[in-house]
């Protein structure tokens, strides 16, 4: 493991770190993080399917509120692609372990660790051996109309042994989805959303006029790849250089209006097809060279570009904000959103590697951050409507109702270092400081053209910057009692730079007769927060290594806690700053081989996140908390078991049977619950598979949620919209993501 800056295994790690290598990854069949979660205590991801990255909250360190749009934004968890900063949920191909540091991480990896960082550790070419692996899957889903297939091909290449080798992965999923949009409109403007009045789609010739069904959209078609060129002159110097790309396309959120509108288990209520397309790319250069003996220089170079595009149905939205809409029968609105993002980052970092009883790592940091946000808004035969029937004198072919542009530039610089004394043979001391800087600034502007000229776009013009600076430290110690059992005692901090909400601001003074969509001054920026955690924890091998274990006790402060709210004006949402939470847990992993053939692993891990001081209008800007309100986004409790059976045929064949078990504790939807937040309740799935290997060859059977649990993952907006009504329409504002159904497949893999 590389948690310190320096290969050490993980029972000898002095710091609280879970580690879950490739035949893990493979044989579980996990495929992101979001299946990984449930293998690492302390971890929540809120899976809400393709449509989105998923947030990572790790020991409750989470003021978001769950979202069936799997929005991933200012996240409290760093989570790298080898040395590179960067999430884009890559696929878990190829990947030799993932790394899960628990705790803030602020020293060594500064960025976003308030909660602690997630670290995906790919293969690395070599010059010696070529080799191919080839992997494919196939399966059905319950409730898909057609079947899964999943494929990836593996290649090392050694161009000139001992000094250049080429090493390439490359996957393609195409995942059936489970969710119908029964009710699209046919011809937004025209087709009557709600033809039958208030609750009802109405009867069937009803619908056939007015609606398409559209099966299965909430399909994933993932296409990735990583490649990577090793240049290396000796074992003193090497280079190398990597490209990744992935791109994601799905037609729907993996979500159900929960029966509104007398909708079923399996469909969505919503009038329009709601594509979403993420791509990313990351290019970067690591070079590492040995400095007379003495220390590793490492500088790794990065540049990641990401572009999400998404289409939603922005209906409720608007009927929700009660701006008179409704009066137009055939009422419906549809958003569309352009994010380009893009990250330059270069670390520098000497790490000793002279003998004597003090090692340490030095090492400066850069990153910066831009983002650029298009977002438009459109309501299809309505500016017509408005003029024949006195809602303006303005007719816009294009229905553009609200347009926004917003810039933003975050430049961040960090100097850290880190030393750690050898005391005595079994006790070690570390400490670490780190300090940053960093400037913020945006530009931007918003504006609504229904009521401009065509092709007139005029958009509101404001902008500013902000900035601050800090230092985080560490404290650390262990001590081995002997070769079986080790402790440690850790306290760190980590941080979280403050920014620019992507909301154009409000011009003042504000024109109150017409819709208003932007920021108030105090709703531009935010500022950054902090965390302090005091950890004991313990690392033990019993019974001649049968009974291998970790386990930890922590308290972390989080202080000017950054928040998720929403302008006044529009009920954008934005991050906002207030009051302080406390979040005290432990967490445990442990596998027991009981024989030679079988043996078990299992985790579990208990968070107790919650205010410690209450804030006026902290959630979504309208309603109040209090001292004591459990934070949103994480499980309170959760944890799994893993059984495993190897079966020797002969000297080259065995059979391997496995089934896991993992329990996900309820979910808080916004901050205990205030403003209509859905507690989501806890659930359990099962999964198996009887896997056959002989020599080169690798074949499975596998069966996941086995006994077809519905669960709930996720929620977006206030429960109490559900069958709300806005002078006689139904909103379908209220959503609940749902998780996979039943899977059966076969999988199979050969390597050269």
């Amino acid at each position: 493991m590389t948690a310190t800056r320096r290969a050490v295994s993980v029972q000898n790690s002095p710091t609280n770190i879970t580690a879950i290598g490739a035949d893990t990854i493979r044989n579980e069949r996990l495929d992101d993080i979001k299946t990984l979660a449930a293998l690492l205590p302390g971890v929540t991801v809120i899976n809400s399917g393709p449509n989105g990255a998923g947030n990572i909250v790790m020991r409750g360190i989470s003021t978001s509120g769950t979202s069936t749009n799997g929005v991933y934004k200012n996240n409290a968890v760093g989570v790298y692609l080898g040395e590179v900063p960067m999430y884009l949920d890559f696929m878990l191909l190829d990947i030799n372990h993932v790394e899960s540091l628990q705790g803030p991480q602020g020293t060594l990896f500064g960025l976003g660790t308030l909660g602690g960082t997630i670290r995906y550790m790919p293969n690395r070419p070599d010059t010696h051996k070529y080799s191919i692996n080839l992997h494919g899957r196939v399966f059905g889903q319950y409730h898909s109309t057609s079947p899964g297939g999943d494929e990836d091909v593996t290649i090392n290449l050694p161009i000139w042994k001992d000094h250049i080798a080429f090493r390439s992965v490359t996957g393609y999923y195409d995942d059936p989805g489970y969710i119908d949009y029964d009710y699209v409109l046919r011809q937004p403007g025209v087709s009557n959303p709600q033809p039958a009045g208030p609750g009802s789609f109405g009867t069937a010739a009803q619908q056939a006029q007015n609606f398409s069904r559209h099966s299965g959209v909430n399909f994933n078609h993932t296409l990735t790849t990583r490649n990577q060129l090793l240049l290396r002159y000796n074992d003193d110097l090497k280079m190398y250089l990597t490209y990744a790309h992935q791109e994601t396309k799905t037609d729907g959120r993996s979500a159900t209006g929960v029966g509104v509108m007398e909708t079923g288990n399996w469909e969505a209520p919503w009038r329009y097809l709601e594509p979403v397309d993420r791509n990313g790319d990351l290019f970067s250069a690591e070079v590492n060279a040995n400095v007379f003996n003495i220390a590793q220089f490492v500088s790794t170079t990065a540049f990641t570009h990401q572009v999400i595009q998404t289409r939603n149905d922005n209906t409720d939205l608007l009927l929700h904000l009660d701006y008179g809409y409704q009066a137009f029968p055939q009422f419906s609105s549809w958003n569309e959103s352009y994010n380009d993002y893009r990250q330059f980052n270069q670390e520098l970092r000497l790490v000793s590697t002279h003998k004597g009883p003090f090692s340490w790592v030095l090492g400066g940091f850069y990153n910066k951050f831009n983002t650029n946000t298009l977002y438009e808004e459109h309501v299809p035969g309505f500016s017509e409507w408005g003029v024949a029937n006195g809602f303006g004198n303005l007719y816009r072919p294009d229905e553009l109702e609200y347009a926004s542009r917003v810039e933003t530039e975050t430049a961040e610089r960090a100097l850290y270092s880190e030393g750690t004394l050898h005391l005595m043979k079994d006790l070690q001391i570390t400490g670490g400081i780190r300090y940053f800087d960093y400037d913020a600034s945006d530009s931007g502007g918003s504006g609504l053209p229904l009521y401009q000229p065509y092709p007139e776009v005029k958009l509101s013009h404001a902008g500013g910057g902000t900035g601050s600076n800090g230092i985080v430290w560490k404290a650390n110690a262990s001590y081995r009692f002997n070769p079986q059992l080790m402790t440690y005692f850790t306290y760190s901090t980590g941080y979280r730079v403050g920014g620019y909400n992507r909301v154009a601001a409000c011009v003042l003074p504000i024109n109150t007769s017409v819709q208003n969509i932007c920021a108030l001054p105090n709703e531009i920026s935010y500022k950054p927060d902090s965390t302090r955690n005091i950890e004991l924890g313990f690392r033990g091998n019993l019974f001649h290594n049968r009974f291998v274990f970790s386990i930890d006790g922590y308290h972390v402060d989080w202080l000017n806690v950054q928040v998720p709210s929403q302008t006044v004006y529009g009920a954008v949402g934005i991050t906002t700053n207030g009051g302080r939470a406390v979040s005290n847990g432990f967490e445990f992993s442990g596998s027991l081989r009981i024989t030679r053939q079988f043996h078990v692993t299992a985790n579990y891990s208990y968070v107790d996140a919650h205010l410690t001081e209450g804030v006026a209008d902290l959630v979504n800007g309208v309603a109040n908390a209090y001292a004591g309100d459990r934070l949103p986004g994480s499980m309170k409790n959760s944890g799994a078991i893993t059984a495993t059976y190897i079966l020797p045929l002969d000297d080259d064949r065995t059979l391997r049977l496995n089934w896991m078990a993992a329990y996900s504790g309820s979910i808080y939807s916004t901050v205990g619950l205030r403003d209509y937040g859905t507690r989501i309740p806890s659930y359990v799935t099962h999964r198996a598979s009887i896997n056959y290997r002989s020599g080169k060859w690798n074949m499975s059977l596998f069966m996941n949620n086995i006994f077809n649990q519905r669960a709930i993952t996720a929620v977006s907006n206030q429960s109490n919209t559900l069958n709300e009504q806005v002078t006689g329409v139904t909103e379908r504002y209220y959503a609940e993501s749902i998780l996979a159904p039943r899977v059966v497949g076969l999988e199979a893999s050969v390597n050269f």
